[in-house]
């Protein structure tokens, strides 16, 4: 069994299928931390429409799928932000694929993305909750600072030389 990692277009079916997966599981645990409850169908369909992931399009963004033995199994998403600073994004991968070393690679290659977009830097936020994505993220070098957005739901937020 192997991994490959290679872009995708952000509208492609395997890209919508991934990314209904990853806001689902997102928001699904915010709501159920937060509320007691899982994601209203309705609103997920509202965020997923609001958010299509155009900003991961060339020439300033690419949205990268990882497959496990040919099967996509996740996807991280890279848009620069200016001239030497990226963001990832959407890092996911499915519940089954974990811990098979798919997320180092993913990240990996969005770096190596990031890079070869011209940027030196890569920025990134999440949650609290998301306690296995911050571990992630420290364990590959991103050290965490100041806010440098106002999504209303990020908590923690990182950064990374990429020399």
């Amino acid at each position: 069994m192997t991994w490959t990692v290679t872009p995708e277009p952000y509208d492609s079916p395997v890209a919508a299928a991934l990314w209904r997966a990853y806001y689902t599981e997102v928001s699904d645990r915010w709501y159920l931390l937060h509320e007691g409850r899982r994601t209203d169908p309705a609103e997920l369909e509202r965020e997923i429409a609001a958010q299509p992931g155009a900003d991961l399009a060339p020439p300033d963004g690419r949205l990268l799928v990882a497959r496990y033995d040919g099967e996509p199994a996740g996807n991280a998403g890279v848009r620069l932000v200016d001239d030497t600073t990226a963001e990832l994004k959407r890092v996911f991968l499915r519940e089954p694929m974990r811990g098979r070393g798919g997320a180092p690679l993913l990240v990996g290659a969005a770096e190596d993305t990031a890079r070869a977009l011209g940027a030196t830097r890569m920025i990134l936020d999440t949650r609290s909750d998301l306690v296995e994505a911050r571990g992630l993220y420290a364990r590959l070098g991103y050290r965490e600072t100041g806010r440098h957005n106002d999504d209303p739901y990020a908590e923690h937020w990182f950064s990374k030389e990429l020399a």
